[in-house]
């Protein structure tokens, strides 16, 4: 937040309705909703996708965001290399499955962030 209290940035989230991908919305990374838009762009810039999931109860997003999605030098380097998507499990369930069932399958666990 600004001096005025503006906030410093604001990304594509700030068109959502999820509380969780609203929460996101004024990260200094470059988040796009789950969509056509984003891989669309990702495939167009040429650049790999970086896909976070969490939801708004979960303790350990929180201090992700606060550790990683709202420090600059860390949201510079995802926003320059990956188009980055925050996914809310209680919105995408689907999506969710999806990769939480990868993650079980290399690893033999899974839990948020994802």
């Amino acid at each position: 937040m600004t001096e005025k209290n503006i906030p410093e940035y604001t990304n594509k989230l700030i068109n959502e309705s999820s509380p969780y991908l609203l929460q996101h919305a004024h990260n200094p990374v470059e988040w796009h909703p789950w969509g056509d838009e984003a891989f669309e762009k990702a495939e167009k810039e040429n650049k790999l996708v970086l896909i976070s999931i969490g939801y708004s109860a979960c303790h350990w997003c929180h201090v992700m965001e606060h550790e990683s999605f709202e420090d600059s030098l860390t949201a510079e380097m995802m926003n320059k290399n990956f188009i980055n998507i925050k996914v809310d499990r209680e919105e995408r369930p689907d999506v969710d499955q999806v990769y939480m069932n990868a993650v079980q399958l290399m690893t033999g666990s899974g839990g948020w962030p994802l």
